[in-house]
Order: C-alpha cells, then sequence, then structure tokens
C-alpha cells in the first residue's frame, strides 16, 4: 500500500537548525510521514545523543560540533548527503523488529547506489577495513546492518524512538575528510556526484522501492518557528557536555 509522505530539501543549512528541523519533525505534534534531504553549511560534526566529548578526538579539530537526537558514532557533515525518516511507530516501513527498518532502507539505498557503480550491501559478517578503534566516529565503527562497498562503510544510519514517532538519521558520504579517512565513499565511482543529484535519484526511486508517494512541502510556519528557536540549544555547551 502506497501512502503520503511530505518531502523536504533544506541544502546548506546551518547546523543547528538541521537538528532543530529533525527534533520538530519527531516531537512537533505532525503525523505525517516525511522524508528530508538536507546538506551542512558550515560543514560540522555531529556527536551521537549518548557520546561524550571527551570519547571524539575530532570534536576538538571541527570548526562546529553540534549533538543529535540519534544515537551512534560522530559523524563528520562534509562532502556527503544526509537524510531523515520520520513516521509514527505503526508505519508500515518501521513496524516489526528495528532491525527490519533498517533492511528495508538500506537496501533500497543500495540499489540507488548501484547505478552509481557502488555494489553496496549490508554488512553482515563481512570484513571491513574502514573500522578502526576508540575515534568514537560512526564511519570506523560498523555494524552488521550498515552499508558497505570497497570494504569500508559508506553509510551510517541511527534512530530515536519516542512519544509513539520514530526519527531515522542517515548519511551517505559522497567522499572522504580529514576527519573520517579510510571510509567508503562515492568519490572513486562518481567523482562529479552532488548531493543534490544524489537526492534527486533517491526520491525518483522511493516510491517504488519503500511503497511511499512523495509530495514536495514545507515547513509549516509553526515548526519553522520553533526550530529557528530552537537552533542553538544543539550547539550549546550545555548539551554537547551533558551527562
Amino acid at each position: 500500500m502506497t501512502d503520503c509522505w511530505r518531502l523536504l530539501q533544506h541544502f546548506d543549512a546551518e547546523p543547528g537548525f538541521n537538528m532543530a528541523v529533525d527534533e520538530q519533525l519527531l516531537l512537533g505534534g505532525s503525523s505525517m510521514p516525511t522524508l528530508r534531504f538536507y546538506t551542512w553549511k558550515p560543514d560540522a560534526l555531529s556527536l551521537g545523543y549518548f557520546q561524550r566529548w571527551v570519547d571524539v578526538p575530532a570534536a576538538e579539530e571541527a570548526s562546529i560540533v553540534v549533538r543529535r537526537l540519534t544515537g551512534g558514532g560522530a559523524i563528520h557533515h562534509a562532502r556527503e548527503l544526509t537524510f531523515s525518516l520520520t513516521a509514527p511507530l505503526d508505519h508500515p516501513l518501521y513496524r516489526g523488529p528495528v532491525r527490519e527498518s533498517y533492511e528495508r532502507v538500506h537496501r533500497a539505498i543500495a540499489m540507488v547506489l548501484a547505478d552509481y557503480g557502488a555494489r553496496a550491501s549490508l554488512r553482515g559478517e563481512q570484513v571491513v577495513t574502514s573500522d578502526v578503534p576508540e575515534t568514537g566516529m560512526c564511519f570506523h565503527k560498523s555494524t552488521d546492518l550498515d552499508l558497505i562497498w570497497d570494504a569500508g562503510k559508506g553509510l551510517g544510519s541511527a534512530q530515536r524512538r519516542t512519544a509513539g514517532r520514530v526519527l531515522h538519521h542517515g548519511s551517505l558520504k559522497l567522499g572522504t575528510t580529514e576527519l573520517e579517512t579510510g571510509i567508503a565513499s562515492l568519490e572513486s565511482h562518481a567523482p562529479e556526484l552532488e548531493p543534490e543529484e544524489l537526492a534527486r535519484a533517491l526520491q525518483a526511486a522511493f516510491p517504488e522501492l519503500l511503497g511511499m508517494k512523495l509530495e514536495r512541502g514545507e515547513l509549516a510556519p509553526s515548526e519553522l518557528d520553533r526550530a529557528q528557536s530552537r537552533s542553538n540549544h544543539f550547539r550549546s555547551s550545555t548539551f554537547l557536555h551533558r551527562r
């Protein structure tokens, strides 16, 4: 059964605003499922919700640091496309065991990446070369559900489930950065690929692969106002150094 999803795009958005928008999509009260694509300007590093600053050496090197609502390791948001899917917990995409929802989304993305020459698959029991201990970085620690290609991790995602809703964050790497060395990316397969083009490819494929009808939309005025008022919170010292 195909249902209607709102499609949002925020390219080159301020880091705190990016996090505040996803907070509104998760907690703001709208029941409509939403698919969102975005990039960050300036580049920023996002800590996972449960990480300690001192456990992520790259946090001292990044020019801007925010904290996400989702767990997992830190991500350097440069040369990548970030996406989020927000929906009620009883939505078919997220119904059932948690791992199955990751598998559905990641397998759909893998089919799109094949068009760019990346033979992506769930890691499973495969050995990857991108795992690096004690960096605290998401792409330096893989799980069996992560997407890998070229023997490295190239997509990392995490979920937050609360108040009957789910927020699924994901980062797709178009290139490597000085804070995320040794990982998989699309640069060796599609060096000219831009985030906006990859977003268009995903939104063209998702309706068939994930059973969704996309309708381009905008944030409601109340969502936008709340997100703007909350943007600084995600960069605040209190939140970044939370216990």
